[in-house]
């Protein structure tokens, strides 16, 4: 089977938290992943981005998940709240990236957003999660291939 016909098999990751938001994300994710023939093995639903670096976790734990989208939104509320949030579930994410050296995706919207702008990108950084993840998973299946 070739790389470009082997299956992707991936696990979604969804905060919550402004569930308005975020439950559109995922709709957007789950056709997006359709139109380019990925399975979605599984759905986590956290109840914030603080919380996703677990549910990650458990997901790259799996031997046949290829690789994770993460979706979220992060409002600015008038306090530095909202880039604590944002910066270290961006931070472990990114590690646990690295630790099992499969990718994940960063779909989160924010920090320093409002509600407003976040409705208007949420299409666009649902959609490249599932872009990138394809992406990426390709590309490092063609490094392994090629022994690299």
């Amino acid at each position: 089977m070739s790389i470009e016909t082997k299956k992707i098999s991936i696990g979604i990751v969804v905060a919550d938290f402004n569930e308005e938001i975020t439950h559109e994300m995922l709709k957007v994710a789950q056709q997006r992943s359709k139109e380019k023939n990925i399975a979605v093995a599984h759905i986590i639903n956290v109840p914030g981005v603080f919380d996703m670096p677990l549910a990650v976790k458990k997901l790259l734990q799996k031997a046949y998940i290829n690789g994770v989208v993460t979706l979220g939104a992060v409002i600015s509320g008038g306090t530095a709240h909202d880039a604590h949030v944002a910066d270290n579930a961006a931070r472990q994410i990114s590690n646990l990236s690295l630790e099992f050296d499969k990718p994940v995706t960063l779909g989160i919207i924010g920090h320093n957003v409002s509600k407003q702008q976040a409705l208007e990108r949420y299409e666009n950084y649902a959609m490249h999660g599932v872009e990138a993840i394809a992406e990426l998973i390709t590309t490092f299946r063609k490094i392994d291939e090629k022994n690299l």
